[in-house]
């Protein structure tokens, strides 16, 4: 656990060892009930797929361990004793929702989960399902809720409400709202990802999608820096629960702020790199398809005048 040598460093009267932090883990039903119906259906799907069309077909393997590693960050987020740490330290909490956000959501994405969860439907249900998907109003909402625009703004206002004050500190109040707040985290980071990785951006590519991460990176960083170098607490409810431990509430905020700020910063920039390169071999693709097309035009006219 990243945060237990720092926390038992500065535990001060507070006696706990790192075995006993490390043992808080949550088990909250809905959590474990949502995790199992997803790891499932795509371990039912993903063994579907493969027994008809061939294991590495549909969905390669590689995508396949990408929303395995995802599905065990799921876990570490919301499971792990890194939640129970989210209720007593800021930053804790923050850790929890960059791997909510940059690692868990991406990684889902990339393994590709609507396709697979459809084949775990049976053949009937697979084809109803096809066939709402392709329906005129729900390919209208998707396209509209997955716009590039649409959805850096949906994650870009999901980001900065919930660190309002009053909302962030009513969700270590009400588990609800806390739940509600992990959610559209995580929806409206899946939908980010998904509209950049498997979206449509017209003759831009993954220029485009390149430029929302960067603009996201740049919108959360500046977040990230207000909580760093703020001069006060923005969150007053952290201030009992960290001096309990030793702790001072306000460089629980600076820590806060830095891994939004730099961490995770560094986890866009790797993200946008491999939007980079794909770009990049994007365009490698159309130039040599272009080519190929020129090419094969001049040897057509070659044939034809000889033909004449």
């Amino acid at each position: 656990m990243i945060f237990a040598p720092w926390l038992l460093a500065h535990t001060g009267g507070h006696h706990l060892s790192a075995g006993a932090i490390l043992g808080w883990w949550t088990w909250d039903p809905w959590v474990l009930v949502l995790l199992a119906l997803s790891g499932g259906l795509y371990a039912v799907g993903l063994a579907r797929l493969w027994r008809r069309a061939g294991a590495g077909q549909g969905i390669r393997r590689w995508q396949a361990a990408c929303f395995a590693a995802g599905w065990l960050a799921l876990i570490l987020a919301l499971i792990s004793p890194l939640d129970r740490l989210g209720e007593i330290l800021f930053s804790a909490h923050m850790a929890q929702h960059e791997v909510l956000i940059l690692v868990a959501a991406p990684l889902m994405v990339l393994g590709r989960p609507l396709a697979t969860f459809v084949w775990a439907l049976p053949p009937a249900g697979r084809e109803r399902a096809g066939r709402w998907a392709q329906g005129p109003a729900v390919t209208a909402v998707w396209g509209l809720l997955t716009a590039p625009l649409a959805v850096w703004l949906i994650h870009g206002v999901a980001l900065w409400i919930w660190h309002l004050p009053s909302l962030y500190q009513a969700t270590l109040d009400d588990e609800l709202i806390h739940a509600c707040q992990h959610l559209s985290f995580f929806v409206s980071a899946a939908l980010f990802w998904w509209a950049l990785v498997h979206g449509r951006f017209g003759r831009l590519g993954y220029g485009a999608a390149v430029l929302y991460v960067f603009t996201t990176s740049l919108h959360s960083g500046v977040l990230g820096a207000l909580l760093t170098f703020a001069p006060r607490l923005w969150y007053p409810i952290y201030e009992a629960r960290t001096a309990a431990w030793g702790l001072s509430a306000l460089e629980d905020q600076q820590l806060a702020g830095l891994i939004m700020w730099v961490p995770a910063g560094i986890l866009f920039i790797v993200l946008g790199l491999a939007l980079f390169a794909a770009w990049l071999g994007e365009a490698e693709r159309r130039v040599a398809h272009t080519r190929s097309e020129v090419l094969l035009r001049s040897l057509e006219r070659g044939g034809t005048e000889r033909e004449a």
